[in-house]
């Protein structure tokens, strides 16, 4: 058995600037939703960024979030808080994941830029893509053609397993 579909995802932050397809961000976006959800509950919500000026603004206004300026397209993957206030963000970790182990399989990259808690950026971007106050930004995921190429890996360590106990 082959795990190569978890190891070939790798962070890309450099993107040939190419569009990426309606159909491609239909595929991330039904892998998103099949992630496990706490009770079902399934409170993530999904913004797809294209307009330039927005994701330049989250460059500019993110320190983690630079290859936004060159990325094509973004997520921002969020969860409604009510529907789900004590797993939200455990919910949408689970997505976003899905989306970049999915990445690979259609010919694209992308990066987890985290963003859940950072209470002080969190009103700019908020008021800027216009959320209701119910729902929270669990984080952005730059998409796009990898202007980078990057070899397949794993990071196993056999220190960080223990068994039975400690």
């Amino acid at each position: 058995m082959s795990l190569d579909y978890i190891f070939r995802r790798r962070s890309i932050r450099a993107f040939t600037g190419d569009d990426v397809s309606e159909s491609a961000v239909h595929l991330l976006l039904e892998a998103a939703m099949a992630a496990p959800s706490a009770h079902n509950r399934k409170p993530w919500h999904f913004i797809v960024i294209r307009k330039r000026e927005i994701l330049d603004h989250i460059a500019e206004l993110h320190p983690y979030a630079k290859m936004l300026y060159r990325a094509p397209l973004a997520f921002a993957v969020c969860g409604d808080i009510q529907k789900s206030p004590r797993r939200w963000d455990q919910d949408c970790a689970a997505a976003t994941e899905n989306i970049l182990l999915a990445l690979p399989e259609l010919g694209l990259g992308g990066v987890w830029i985290g963003y859940h808690p950072r209470d002080e950026e969190k009103n700019v971007l908020h008021g800027h893509i216009e959320l209701p106050p119910n729902i929270k930004i669990f984080c952005f995921i730059a998409v796009g053609k990898p202007a980078e190429e990057k070899q397949s890996r794993t990071q196993f360590e056999e220190s960080y397993v223990h068994c039975d106990r400690w």
